[in-house]
């Protein structure tokens, strides 16, 4: 399936700076369907070592990872709801993504200007939050205005729109994002259906600069607004210092240990974002291997078996028969399919089935 994720936030926090870091991460687009050649696109393989132990463990000729695509959407202003600079661009772009990624910064340098000229996390997610609510608003109003006649006449589906539409409305209007309501299972595939900005997740990704003075090191009262606001909203969130990530992306893997060590930074923050974007969208691998190729496949969370063969071709859910299934550490343990399939590891399961995270299947239509 594919999936893209879009990244805005106001100018100077360092939005192209973390695209550029994420392209670092590019695979070789030919291998996805879904890939475009746009220059503000970028196809990131999702990290993911299990993958590449099968290549290994298969000899494979090819490793393909599952991956993600991340949009540079154009910077936001105030009164981008209204057409304001790029604005009108800015609303399209993100209502083709399937998620948000919101880069908020969280660093102090004077030679950095601020578009507000201060630091403040919890405004500047006010600030895009509510161009998009705006947005949102117009939107619903405008269906509702559409769909008067069909009420008035008594069609069910219009009154059922109708309803969920006029609860989402009171929700904008109160200052909260659309995914704040949430719709039964008749008004959720109309709902679905209008492509609402603030209907998709959104990960806040905190950004902060080496060396500087960052909010998450001094947790001045600013920092302990933003936890007070991700709390208050379930949000999901993560630290990245996109300039620190920007310097690495030419360098080879023992370089970037070595460099991480010695600025003190414990992880690779990209590949936190990519994680935690699958994490945040309900999202898992599973796994293809054998001397041709190994290959991460995403689906959703709770996809049987039939549903999970789409990701390889649509053709295979009608066509679906039954799987052949292993746990992707059991076929390791077991040195080979044969030596899986003597110790009864290896399993055919129908189409109820539902599929695991790290499953390797091999689809018999």
């Amino acid at each position: 399936m594919s999936l893209s994720i879009g990244i805005v936030g106001l100018p100077n926090v360092g939005k192209s700076t973390l695209f550029n870091a994420l392209t670092k991460k590019s695979v070789l687009v030919a291998n996805y369907p879904f890939a475009t050649i746009d220059p503000s696109v970028g196809v990131v393989a999702v990290p993911e070592p299990r993958l590449w132990k099968l290549s290994e463990f298969s000899h494979s000729a090819k490793t393909v990872p599952a991956a993600v695509e991340f949009v540079d959407i154009a910077g936001l202003v105030k009164g981008a709801s209204e057409g304001q600079g790029l604005g009108n661009k800015f609303l399209a772009n993100i209502r083709e993504t399937d998620a948000i990624a919101e880069v908020v910064r969280i660093f102090e340098d004077a030679d950095i200007i601020h578009v507000n000229n201060k630091i403040d996390p919890v405004k500047d997610i006010e600030v895009i939050n509510l161009e998009l609510i705006l947005a949102d608003t117009e939107t619903v109003t405008k269906r509702l205005g559409n769909l008067g006649k069909e009420v008035k006449a008594g069609k069910k589906e219009a009154r059922i729109e109708a309803g969920v539409l006029e609860r989402v409305k009171v929700a904008l209007e109160a200052g909260k994002l659309a995914s704040t309501v949430t719709p039964d299972e008749y008004e959720a595939p109309m709902l679905k259906q209008m492509q609402l900005l603030t209907s998709k997740k959104i990960l806040y990704v905190l950004n902060k600069k080496s060396g500087g003075v960052n909010l998450d090191e001094t947790k001045d009262a600013r920092w302990e607004a933003l936890m007070a606001f991700m709390k208050e909203h379930g949000a999901t969130w993560v630290a990245v210092d996109a300039g620190f990530e920007h310097d690495l992306k030419d360098m080879n893997d023992a370089e970037k240990k070595e460099m991480r060590e010695g600025m003190g930074a414990k992880d690779d923050g990209i590949d936190d974002l990519i994680r935690s974007s699958y994490k945040m969208l309900d999202l898992m691998t599973y796994f293809t291997t054998g001397e041709d190729e190994t290959r991460g496949w995403t689906i959703q969370q709770g996809w049987t078996a039939p549903m999970a063969g789409t990701a390889i071709h649509g053709d295979f859910k009608d066509k679906f028969v039954r799987a052949e299934v292993i746990e992707w550490d059991k076929l390791l343990a077991a040195g080979s399919y044969a030596a899986a399939r003597e110790q009864g590891l290896l399993r055919t399961e129908g189409k109820e089935y539902i599929v695991k995270d790290g499953d390797v299947i091999e689809f018999k239509i």
